[in-house]
């Protein structure tokens, strides 16, 4: 599956796959003029990529600084597929990277919450 690298915009976050290493990642601010057009064909590559996967190491990074309400409908889905891709017998983290005691602390925390089988670290910018 060919990787996808998208900079980052004033609204949209960066997106960074690469299929090959198993290690993707997102960063930024998240709110898109149209969030189901920016983030539907994203998680339907990860869907697709994740379904034919193994025993295989997946690392997903995120490093976000605002997200709005519906970009986190998608971040929470984001964390079910991971979730699920670690139930069917892959290794995977999730790194979620933010400043100390800011909101985005605690929302990784709370969608780290239901996590039974993939890894979930909270790394500090500061």
């Amino acid at each position: 599956m060919e990787n996808i690298k998208i900079p980052a915009e004033e609204r949209s976050l960066e997106v960074d796959f690469d299929f090959a290493a198993n290690t993707f990642s997102l960063s930024g601010r998240s709110f898109p003029e149209n969030v189901p057009e920016f983030f539907g064909p994203l998680v339907d590559k990860l869907k697709e990529h994740f379904a034919t996967q193994k025993g295989a190491r997946i690392v997903f990074s995120f490093s976000l600084v605002y997200f709005n309400s519906p970009s986190a409908k998608y971040v929470l889905g984001l964390f079910d597929l991971l979730e699920r891709t670690a139930e069917a017998g892959n290794e995977v983290k999730i790194l979620w990277a933010c400043e100390k005691d800011d909101d985005m602390q605690e929302m990784g925390e709370d969608m780290a919450e239901d996590l039974e089988s993939a890894t979930f670290e909270l790394r500090f910018l500061n």
